[in-house]
């Protein structure tokens, strides 16, 4: 059995940003460009440059969702990661990763996880210009915005801008090199050239890349998403040939009808109706529950309640609804959903649903995790067949969103 090689590249991703300026309720790295992150798209350029020790720093309680990114994109390279946690400052996380690196690790390359749609020539690039003699190298590309130095709110000069670049990441090292200047550092800089420069080393520039612009605002947030929608393949009508990238909620219809027969008692939305008939069924027959796991599917695009809970299914037979809504939820989470809210009618003579609704609502909301389920029931005037008493029917509509 022949041994990997160890690689003599690093990459340190930093991830640990809390993304204030996006304003996305999450640290930025798990805030959804469509129905992945940002992480996962970042670690997927990662993933597709040159074989290297990658090193992803997370915020401090995200390790596990970091972990499960890395799963979703190293594929045989796993073994090559470390997850760690960042500090409060950006240098802080830097060091981090540094502290991670193996021994035989020689040129380290630092890249923003905010930097997600990075090509990975721009990687290579990168460490090629280390591993030719460069203490240090950064991607950058020209300013070709007017600059202004600007004093009072007033414009006090032009900034001639022919020697000005604007520098992206990955950052390239000599391990050495990087390791000195945080060892010695004494002030905050913004990225890690600057504080390598500022030990007196030389730092070249490579070609950088119009994608690799840093993910900070929502408007930043939409040129990804747009990026992301071009590069999809397309059929010669322009019908994309694979699922499109998905950024806006979805929506699902279900609908289900049981008949009464069943033996014991009644079970319905998710709850047990001593001494009400039982409704007939391969599970306990509640129709509520898995009207909303339909209407759940449907909004996800992962079929229907046949395709994951029917009776090939041996273990769902005579399941209540926290087993099926329990694994509806995951099902969507998998797929890179979460859950907005799901609204659902009854329709039947038995039972009497309005003393227990609100019950019934906290018990199928807290199998969804707490997603809101709004409930509401009633008759059809002696109409068909739940009109007649002979069974119940529910219809379920279901929001769902990008995780």
């Amino acid at each position: 059995m022949s041994i990997a090689p160890v690689p003599r590249l690093a990459v340190i991703v930093v991830a640990a940003g809390s993304g204030t300026r996006l304003a996305a309720g999450a640290p930025k790295a798990f805030v959804g460009i469509d129905d992945r992150s940002i992480l996962h798209h970042a670690l997927r350029g990662v993933f597709a440059a040159p074989e290297a020790q990658v090193v992803v720093v997370a915020p401090a309680g995200r390790e596990g969702d970091a972990l499960t990114e890395v799963a979703a994109t190293a594929g045989d390279r796993a073994d090559r990661v470390t997850v760690v946690v960042g500090g409060e400052t950006r240098q802080a996380s830097v060091a981090a990763g540094l502290a991670a690196l193996w021994a035989d690790v020689e040129v380290v390359l630092v890249h923003d996880a905010a930097r997600a749609l990075t090509p990975p020539e721009v990687f290579s690039r990168v460490a090629e210009a280390v591993d030719a003699g460069a203490a240090a190298a950064v991607p950058a590309l020209p300013v070709v915005d007017t600059v202004k130095r600007v004093a009072a709110g007033r414009v006090a000069e032009s900034v001639d801008r022919s020697d000005l670049v604007a520098a992206q990441t990955p950052q390239g090292f000599r391990r050495d090199v990087l390791a000195s200047a945080y060892a010695a550092a004494e002030a905050d800089f913004t990225d890690d050239a600057g504080l390598v420069a500022d030990r007196g080393e030389t730092v070249v520039v490579v070609a950088g890349d119009d994608r690799a612009f840093k993910i900070t605002t929502p408007a930043d947030l939409l040129r990804a998403r747009a990026l992301l929608d071009d590069a999809a393949p397309q059929t010669r009508s322009g019908a994309s040939i694979e699922p499109p990238s998905v950024a806006t909620p979805r929506v699902g219809f279900g609908s289900d009808v049981h008949a009464f027969g069943g033996g014991g008692d009644l079970w319905l939305a998710g709850l047990h109706w001593p001494g009400e008939a039982a409704l007939s069924g391969h599970s306990d027959g509640d129709a509520i529950a898995h009207a909303i796991v339909d209407a759940l599917l449907s909004a996800a695009g992962l079929g229907d309640i046949g395709t994951h809970f029917g009776t090939d299914k041996p273990e769902y037979a005579g399941a209540h609804a926290d087993a099926f809504l329990g694994r509806t939820r995951a099902l969507l989470a998998e797929a890179g959903w979460r859950i907005g809210n799901v609204s659902v009618q009854v329709q039947a003579r038995r039972p009497r649903f309005a003393a227990r609704r609100v019950e019934a609502e906290r018990t199928l909301s807290a199998a969804l995790g707490g997603a809101p389920v709004s409930v509401s029931a009633t008759t059809t005037d002696g109409l068909g067949f739940t009109g007649r008493g002979d069974g119940v029917s529910a219809f379920a509509v279901a929001l769902v969103l990008p995780a």
